[in-house]
């Protein structure tokens, strides 16, 4: 059985996390703002791609509700830079991200079948524990601004629950 994960981009948050944390360049709001908006736009990319490449209907569900609620808090993200007149900057965190999202993309697209569905949701579980993690140690309390920092707590537990629901469909493809 083919598997994949997202280790490049589990590898890139982490090592922001802990740069961020042992170092004092920690990311700066704006630098956060792209970081949110690159992670976001990978798994919208991963997602689309699931929607279109799946023959798993509760695997096309989920990414259904990837790509939707993704791209809500890349919504949501946006009006409130935009608010506050901060520009989302690039780093060499999000770059990492756009970067490993890309390899991530070439690496699902060569799967079919039962392979992509496994190899998709095991990236999700991955990728949204990951996540999780980054906003803990490094976004969350590194986030100068209130609005942004009250944003970033706010959309965690979605974060939490996608966590949840791919581990629940990881389980059931066991």
């Amino acid at each position: 059985m083919k598997t994949i994960a997202l280790s490049t981009i589990t590898m890139v948050l982490s090592l922001a996390s802990g740069a961020a944390l042992s170092q004092s360049t920690a990311p700066n709001d704006a630098q956060i703002a792209g970081i949110v908006t690159t992670a976001n736009t990978v798994d919208i990319d991963a997602g689309k791609l699931a929607e279109q490449q799946s023959g798993n209907e509760q695997v096309k569900q989920f990414a259904r509700q990837m790509v939707t609620d993704h791209t809500g808090v890349n919504k949501l993200a946006s009006a409130l830079v935009e608010k506050l007149k901060v520009k989302p900057e690039a780093s060499a965190t999000s770059k990492g991200l756009k970067d490993a999202g890309a390899a991530s993309m070439s690496k699902l697209k060569a799967l079919k079948g039962r392979d992509f569905d496994r190899a998709y949701i095991a990236n999700e579980a991955s990728y949204h524990q990951t996540v999780i993690d980054a906003l803990d140690t490094t976004l969350i309390p590194n986030a100068k601004n209130s609005e942004l920092k009250a944003l970033l707590v706010k959309v965690r537990p979605a974060f939490v629950a996608h966590l949840e629901h791919a581990k629940q469909i990881q389980a059931s493809m066991q």
